[in-house]
């Protein structure tokens, strides 16, 4: 007896197939994405502590420390209370403040410098900082700052005697957008990251998402903003190194730092990518060894998905002879969330180590 023939497909069963094989590949590219971006938060990390007998949280410091940067002389500058996109906030209806502290003290304590007239301090936001000394000695402090969550760069004059800051002048422009940190080159002269594409908070999430890398570093004079390098997953902490001759740039979701040459442009040339097994944030340099100092998060989800019960730990990384072919990496500082939350940055002078957080408390320690 002969087969009976296949029904012929009809324009809707083969419609039906193809949403079918779509919607297939759809959920098997979104679960490939999902377990690689937590993979690249460090999800399943636990960290080792690594602590000294000679540290202790800063009196005065509750509402984060994201940035510290100190001076020849041995003041700190120190930016709190940032309000960013999907980091806990734990002080919601309070501005940012800039914090003071003198490294030289036996028993150093923190001050909150007054900011002067003319500037907007309900707004102010603080993120990354860096500071200029001019040939006279002032001392100017940039500062990153996210006023309504826009992006401005706001410039000081550090007032020593009266321990202010004079507000001088905002920076604006075009490319900078989702600014997260800054070094000065000169006056008015500085690079800076830009660590989304976007600035919709729901954009930025497909952007980290997806991987896009489309984040920059940026160089920005009065008569000339460029990109000098992009391609970076979430372009974050920038520093110099002493000589000046070289930049060191956080890629903080792909864990690791480039290393860059500077040329008389101010363009940059990529030399070489150090590769980590966490979080980079901030970054500085050791004042007397060339060091980089590197503020981390050894599990990015806990700070994401923020659980009391279980906080984000912290980590800070030494890196020496970062031009070299293996550069040594060591870690000065780890804590499991139970001391210090979010750590974001490390900085040192004459054997103190300072370490602050996005959203939480900052640490002294005497190595």
């Amino acid at each position: 007896m002969p087969c009976t023939p296949c029904a012929p497909w009809t324009p809707e069963t083969m419609g039906k197939l193809v949403a079918i094989i779509l919607l297939g590949a759809g959920l098997a590219l979104v679960g490939e994405r999902f377990l690689t971006f937590r993979e690249r938060m460090n999800a399943y990390r636990e960290v080792e502590s690594v602590e000294s007998q000679n540290c202790h949280l800063i009196e005065g410091i509750e509402n984060g420390s994201e940035d510290i940067d100190i001076l020849p002389s041995g003041l700190a500058f120190i930016s709190s209370g940032l309000k960013y996109p999907g980091m806990p906030d734990l002080a919601p209806d309070k501005p940012g403040r800039i914090f003071l502290m003198d490294l030289n003290e036996q028993n150093p304590r923190v001050q909150e410098l007054n900011i002067s007239n003319g500037f907007d301090k309900a707004s102010f936001n603080p993120h990354g900082m860096s500071t200029f000394i001019d040939k006279d000695q002032t001392v100017y402090l940039y500062v990153v700052n996210h006023p309504h969550m826009d992006s401005t760069v706001e410039i000081f004059k550090f007032e020593e005697q009266q321990r202010s800051l004079v507000y001088l002048k905002t920076i604006k422009h075009e490319l900078l957008k989702s600014v997260n940190d800054i070094v000065v080159l000169g006056p008015e002269q500085f690079y800076a990251t830009r660590d989304h594409y976007f600035t919709n908070f729901f954009l930025v999430l497909l952007e980290l998402f997806m991987d896009l890398r489309w984040t920059q570093v940026l160089f920005y004079s009065p008569t000339e903003v460029k990109v000098v390098d992009r391609g970076f997953s979430s372009a974050n902490g920038i520093t110099i190194s002493l000589d000046k001759k070289y930049i060191y740039v956080a890629d903080v979701s792909d864990k690791n730092i480039h290393v860059m040459k500077i040329h008389d442009n101010w363009d940059l040339t990529q030399l070489k990518v150090i590769q980590l097994d966490t979080l980079v944030d901030n970054l500085t340099v050791d004042p007397d060894t060339g060091d980089i100092l590197a503020g981390c998060h050894p599990n990015a989800i806990k700070l994401l998905m923020y659980n009391t019960e279980d906080p984000p730990g912290s980590e800070a990384l030494r890196i020496q002879n970062a031009l070299s072919e293996k550069p040594m990496i060591s870690t000065i500082y780890a804590n499991n969330g139970s001391v210090l939350q979010g750590s974001s940055v490390a900085s040192v002078y004459r054997g103190k180590l300072l370490i602050g957080t996005v959203f939480h408390k900052a640490l002294y320690c005497e190595l």
